[in-house]
């Protein structure tokens, strides 16, 4: 019976352990609604870009480049989640969609 309980006692705190690697990175607000949203348009000019060059309309090149930026702009939603706790400032978010307004003219062009 105290085995029992001593494994359970061990994975309670091997759980919170877990749970708490999990906040520090920030992990929790992944979907935090300003995040969602920059990511999503992330997400969907991804898809521009593969429709475009499966179309024909762009250059595997240009492509390439435009992805490139698309991952910049992700990497620095991600610092700048971690600044935070996990979320983005309003302004913060304004600045990653003036970013994505940049690529997203490139596309289709």
């Amino acid at each position: 019976m105290l085995k029992g309980k001593t494994l359970i006692a061990a994975f309670a705190i091997f759980s919170a352990g877990i749970s708490q690697i999990a906040m520090a990175d920030g992990d929790f607000a992944k979907d935090h609604p300003r995040r969602a949203e920059v990511n999503h348009r992330l997400n969907k000019q991804n898809a521009r870009i593969h429709n475009e060059v499966r179309e024909g309309d762009m250059s595997p090149e240009k492509a390439e480049r435009l992805h490139k930026e698309d991952r910049r702009i992700r990497q620095e939603e991600r610092r700048m989640a971690a600044d935070h706790g996990g979320a983005i400032t309003p302004q913060e978010q304004n600045r990653l969609n003036r970013q994505e307004n940049r690529v997203s003219r490139q596309i289709g062009q």
